[in-house]
């Protein structure tokens, strides 16, 4: 039977020492989890070691862990492919960033990851009566909101977030994704008092700096910062929220000057995202960033006559594409977790099939992450 080094970050606050890292050799087939080798090491070596989990078949989320350094489930993790992207040959297992440790692997999800997810108000806010019997709700509705419903609350996606790592007061990914969540069902009757709240936050939808580091840690395929996205989008383009942030302004900034440009060109950038650059609201925030604007002249990366005399010449390829989408009646926006289509019969057994079933071939089902 293989063996394998699992190297544990261990803490024990009561003990007053400093975090460290403790070695542990397991004898375990390699398709089993990194979870069934700590709790090998549990039961063998140190029953002192703390880890958290339930159901031990990626539902429950609560062994979620930082393995090789990336947030992962333990459970869902066999020895072999830990060991074959460990470094050195050893696993190394450690607990979740952005969280107090309260012991060992054990973090603390009420200090920070339940308590943002109470920030965003998980659940319906329906207006007027109820209905005789139950909410009736278009079928496209559920399966645009089921990605983040996906959701098994682990904490992955919080703990790879870089937004919360400097600013430990944003949202955060996955209370955002759970606000989707709510934004997206047709039920709710606060759409809009929602949007406004999470776009006139600092710390909200804006604060999201595009990372991806929430979509490649999910286990769940949320892809929680595509559900920020859209709660931008939503906010902005069909609410008309104008927040006091200025994201939404900023955001329409970037559109505008790859319209015009092709390519970026920054010197339009900050004055543009705040509405030219003769704009009363711009000339404060140009004026506070002239020390920065200086020392990009002097460094040549800033020419006066390229900020103030610049030609706009997009592309005919990147006008061609801006023209499609401008073209368009209305924006054409899935979330597609589960997506089902009709396939026409191609074979005779195809056509029994058909038959049997009414006329309809089974719906092709498909992840869209």
């Amino acid at each position: 039977m293989p063996e394998y080094t699992l190297r544990i970050r261990r803490y024990s606050p009561e003990s007053g020492e400093a975090a460290h890292w403790q070695d542990y050799e397991i004898d375990l087939d390699g398709h089993r989890s990194v979870l069934d080798g700590i709790l090998q090491a549990k039961d063998r070596q140190d029953g002192s070691i703390g880890i958290r989990c339930s159901c031990r078949a990626a539902i429950c989320g609560s062994c979620g862990v930082r393995i090789n350094g990336k947030p992962n489930l333990a459970c869902h993790t066999h020895l072999d492919k830990a060991f074959a992207s460990a470094p050195d040959g050893v696993i190394t297992v450690e607990p979740m960033g952005n969280m107090p440790v309260l012991k060992d692997l054990i973090v603390d999800m009420d200090a920070v990851h339940w308590k943002k997810m109470r920030r965003v108000t998980p659940w319906l806010l329906p207006d007027g009566d109820p209905p005789e019997r139950e909410y009736i709700v278009p079928p496209e509705s559920m399966i645009d909101i089921t990605q983040t419903m996906a959701c098994i609350q682990c904490g992955a996606c919080v703990s790879d977030c870089l937004s919360m790592e400097v600013d430990p007061l944003f949202i955060g990914p996955a209370a955002l994704a759970k606000a989707y969540r709510f934004v997206g069902d047709p039920r709710d009757g606060q759409q809009a008092e929602r949007l406004q709240d999470l776009a006139e936050d600092e710390h909200g939808i804006y604060d999201c700096t595009h990372c991806f580091n929430c979509i490649e840690a999910c286990p769940k395929g949320v892809a929680p910062m595509s559900q920020i996205m859209r709660l931008r989008r939503i906010a902005g383009s069909d609410y008309g929220i104008d927040d006091r942030n200025n994201g939404h302004r900023h955001e329409m900034a970037f559109v505008n000057n790859i319209e015009k440009n092709g390519l970026l060109h920054e010197a339009d950038l900050l004055p543009d995202s705040y509405g030219g650059k003769f704009h009363p609201r711009a000339v404060p925030e140009l004026l506070s960033s002239l020390p920065v604007i200086l020392r990009a002249v002097q460094r040549g990366k800033v020419t006066p006559a390229g900020a103030l005399l610049h030609k706009h010449k997009a592309p005919k390829e990147v006008k061609r594409i801006f023209r499609d989408v401008h073209d368009r009646e209305e924006r054409y926006e899935l979330n597609l977790y589960v997506a089902g289509e009709e396939e026409e019969a191609d074979s005779g057994q195809d056509d029994k099939q058909a038959s049997a079933a009414g006329g309809q071939l089974p719906a092709e089902r498909s992840p869209n992450t």
